[in-house]
C-alpha cells in the first residue's frame, strides 16, 4: 500500500516529517559556517610586497529601507577585524551578534527591530599592526508582510539517526534561483564535533544540510535559520527565526532492502543483528530504490488509495488500518507491517511501492529504528526522485555540493 501526504499549510518550528497522511503509493554550495565570537584571520598571501591593509564596512552610511535581516559587512584586506559594536540609535542599547566565522560580516543574534536606527562601529588590525576604524548608521525597513511560511524538521533537544539531514521549507513558495544563495547564508549549522557540511536545494522550495559522511555517533547540532524579515526574492520576506539544539545517536543503524534476494537486513555499528524476509513494490507500482531516510514513525494509521486518485472500493483500492509504519518518501513508500503478504515475502513482489514484512519483524524493526535512520534500497524497477522524501544521501558528495 501507499500513503501520500500533502505539504501544505505553515510548517511550525521543528515540523517532524508528519502532516496528514494518506499510503504506500506508487505513485550551490554554501557550507553551513555559522558566526563566532571572533573570525579567523583574513591575512594577505604570501608575496614580495605586503598588501595595502585597507577596511570597508556595510551597509553603506545613511542607509534606510533596510531588511530585518541586515549584516554588517566587514571588507578587509592586509588584516582582520578585531571588533565590531552595533548600538540602536539615540544611544541606545548594545546589539547581540556575531563576526562570521570567515570574517566578512556580523551577524546580528535576532532579527532587527523594524523602523529602527542602528549605528555599526568596525575596527580592524592591519598585519603591521596599526588599527582601522569604520562606522556607519542605517535604518531599518518597516515591519514586511508578503510572509513565507517556513518548516524545519527538528525538533528542540531531539535525538536523531546518522543520516539525519537538516531540512528546511518554503510553504507554497519556489526561492528564485538567483536568491538561494543569499537564503542559505542565512541558514546557521554548526556541529560538535566539527564536521565538513553543505547545503544542496532540492527545487526552490525545500534546501537540505549534510556532512560528507554520515554524522559521526554523538554528535551535536545547533541551527538556526535567520529568515525572520529576510527578503526571499519576489517581493517576498521569511516568517520568522527557528532554531533546534539536537543530537545524533550514539550507535550507527542502517537497514539495507535487496530486491534480488527479498530480505531486509538491519545492522547496528556495522554488525548485522537480524535479517527479515520482505516484499517490495509490484511490477506496476514498484519499490523505489535509492540512500532513503527514516522519516517518520507511526505505530498506527490508515493508509487509503483514494487520496492519490485510487477509489478505495476500486479493484486496485484500499482502505486498511496499518500497523508499525516508517515513511521513506513524500508519495507514501513505508516500511510497515504487512501479515496479509507473508506468504510472499522473500518470494515475490506485490506491494503498491512499500516495502512489506512480517507483524513480528516489522514491530522488531520499528522499536530498532530512529528517524534520521538510513535505509538503503536496490534492485528494483524505479530510482527515487530526487526531493521525493530526504534524498540528501541518494548524491554523491561531489554532486551534493553543487547546488541544485
Amino acid at each position: 500500500m501507499v500513503a501520500v501526504t500533502r505539504r501544505s499549510g505553515i510548517l511550525t518550528l521543528a515540523l517532524a516529517a508528519v502532516l496528514a497522511l494518506p499510503a504506500c503509493g506508487s505513485g550551490g554550495k554554501t557550507t553551513g559556517t555559522s558566526p563566532t565570537t571572533a573570525g579567523p584571520s583574513a591575512s594577505a598571501s604570501p608575496s614580495k610586497s605586503p598588501v595595502p591593509f585597507t577596511l570597508a564596512v556595510t551597509p553603506a552610511p545613511n542607509s534606510t529601507g533596510l531588511p530585518l535581516s541586515t549584516e554588517v559587512g566587514t571588507a578587509v584586506t592586509g588584516g582582520r577585524v578585531t571588533a565590531v559594536d552595533v548600538v540602536t540609535g539615540g544611544g541606545g542599547g548594545k546589539v547581540a551578534g556575531a563576526l562570521r566565522a570567515d570574517g566578512t560580516g556580523w551577524v546580528p543574534a535576532k532579527p532587527l527591530t523594524p523602523d529602527a536606527s542602528y549605528t555599526a562601529t568596525v575596527t580592524a588590525t592591519g598585519d603591521d599592526g596599526k588599527t582601522e576604524t569604520r562606522a556607519t548608521t542605517f535604518t531599518t525597513m518597516g515591519r514586511p508582510g508578503n510572509r513565507v511560511g517556513t518548516g524545519m524538521y527538528l525538533f528542540q533537544g531531539g535525538t536523531y539517526g546518522v543520516a539525519m539531514p537538516v531540512v528546511v521549507e518554503f510553504v507554497d513558495f519556489q526561492v528564485p534561483e538567483a536568491e538561494r544563495a543569499a537564503v542559505a547564508r542565512r541558514l546557521f549549522v554548526t556541529s560538535d564535533p566539527p564536521q565538513v557540511g553543505a547545503w544542496h536545494w532540492f527545487g526552490g522550495n525545500q534546501v537540505m544540510y549534510r556532512p560528507k559522511e554520515y554524522w559521526k555517533p554523538g554528535t551535536k547540532i545547533t541551527v538556526r535559520t535567520g529568515l525572520d524579515g529576510h527578503p526571499l526574492g519576489n517581493g517576498k520576506y521569511g516568517d520568522q527565526e527557528r532554531s533546534a539544539t539536537v543530537t545524533i545517536d550514539a550507535a550507527s543503524r542502517v537497514l539495507e532492502v535487496d530486491n534480488a534476494t527479498k530480505q531486509m537486513v538491519a545492522k547496528k555499528d556495522g554488525q548485522v543483528v537480524r535479517t527479515m524476509r520482505v516484499s517490495l513494490g509490484k511490477t506496476s507500482t514498484p519499490s523505489s530504490s535509492g540512500n532513503l531516510v527514516v522519516m517518520d514513525k507511526l505505530d498506527k494509521t490508515i493508509f487509503d488509495s483514494s487520496t492519490y486518485g485510487v477509489p478505495a472500493n476500486s479493484p486496485d483500492g484500499y482502505r486498511s488500518e496499518i500497523h508499525y509504519a516508517q515513511r521513506l518518501t513524500w508519495s507514501g513508500e513505508f516500511i510497515h507491517a504487512a501479515p496479509w503478504s507473508v506468504g510472499d515475502q522473500g518470494v515475490r513482489n506485490v506491494s503498491h511501492g512499500c516495502v512489506n514484512v512480517s507483524w513480528e519483524d516489522a514491530e522488531w524493526v520499528f522499536a530498532f529504528t530512529t528517524i534520521g535512520d538510513p535505509v538503503v534500497i536496490k534492485g528494483t524497477e524505479r530510482k527515487v526522485t530526487a526531493g521525493n522524501g530526504w534524498t540528501a544521501w541518494d548524491l554523491t558528495w561531489e554532486e551534493f555540493t553543487q547546488g541544485a
